[in-house]
């Protein structure tokens, strides 16, 4: 039993000594080999790689009501082709047209008044130079005198009441006819009505969004390229733009315009790209679309 039991043992120890063994050339093997790096996201730059964006314009603004009021008429609606100044809708008016006839009255008075004291000044400068003579001659007091100049004064102050009155009035007006005019929300440029958010006998509030205008054309696409792309991309060079919807046609686009900073956080810089061409018809702002950074080349495209 004894001899069974070192027999046992010895083979144990045996085997414990070739599996430390195999364990540590199996590390020396690893230490050995390069490790290999953890997958990286793709960076959107690199060599045949594709960014997501979407096509956008220069011009795309929401046009926000001006002052409070209801909704009273809708003059265009989403889709319309539109110029610039083209009402789009109208505020209700009424108080402000009732305001604006009562100072314009205002105005008209002020002005008569302005007219009579005119001539008031008139006389009473004339009665004034007379006094003045016949105070010469002695055929006048000088209490007769003083009084012919308090008046001539006195019509001077007349006049010029009148005509700062004249003044405030028309201000008054010029402020009513600016109010009036923001009860019309005008189209700021030519484009479409991309979408109208406001609803006919709505009470809107200043500043709310009541439509979006949008230019059609030209399109362009913005995309971010890595500070560690390499080569930098130059204002004129082409881009090969796809729309995620129909990845076969392809776009091509020069860039207009390159960030002259990087963003710290991404590590990027942003690229502009305005689409040449005249097949554009299928094409919209806000279709997404694929930058074929890849084929970004020196080069130029046709116009």
């Amino acid at each position: 039993m004894k001899r069974e039991s070192l027999a046992v043992g010895l083979l144990l120890g045996a085997l414990a000594v070739a599996g430390c063994g195999s364990d540590s050339s199996t590390k020396a093997q690893s230490a050995a080999r390069p490790a290999t790096p953890a997958p990286s996201t793709p960076r959107a730059t690199a060599s045949g790689q594709e960014i997501l964006s979407v096509l956008s314009v220069e011009h795309e603004v929401d046009v926000l009501a001006e002052r409070d009021g209801v909704m009273v008429e809708i003059a265009q609606d989403e889709g319309a082709r539109v110029s610039k100044g083209t009402v789009l809708a109208r505020l209700d008016d009424r108080h402000l047209l009732a305001e604006l006839d009562q100072a314009r009255a205002s105005l008209s008075v002020a002005e008569n008044n302005v007219k009579f004291n005119e001539a008031e000044l008139k006389a009473r400068q004339a009665a004034y130079r007379r006094a003045q003579e016949m105070n010469k001659l002695g055929l006048n007091s000088q209490a007769d005198l003083e009084e012919a100049e308090f008046r001539a004064e006195g019509a001077e102050y007349d006049l010029a009441s009148w005509g700062a009155i004249v003044d405030r009035t028309k201000a008054e007006i010029r402020k009513l006819e600016i109010d009036l005019e923001k009860t019309r929300l005008r189209a700021p440029f030519g484009g479409v009505v991309a979408r109208r958010y406001a609803n006919l006998g709505q009470n809107v509030i200043k500043d709310d969004k009541c439509f979006r205008v949008s230019e059609m054309n030209p399109l362009q696409v913005r995309f971010l390229v890595a500070e560690t792309a390499g080569r930098r991309p130059r204002a004129g060079e082409i881009v090969n733009v796809v729309a995620v919807s129909d990845s076969q046609r392809v776009y091509p686009a020069r860039i207009t315009l390159v960030s002259p900073t990087v963003d710290p956080a991404s590590g990027s810089y942003d690229v502009t790209a305005r689409l040449t061409g005249s097949d554009l018809g299928e094409l919209r702002p806000g279709m997404s679309v694929k930058v074929l950074w890849e084929a970004a080349a020196p080069g130029t495209a046709p116009q």
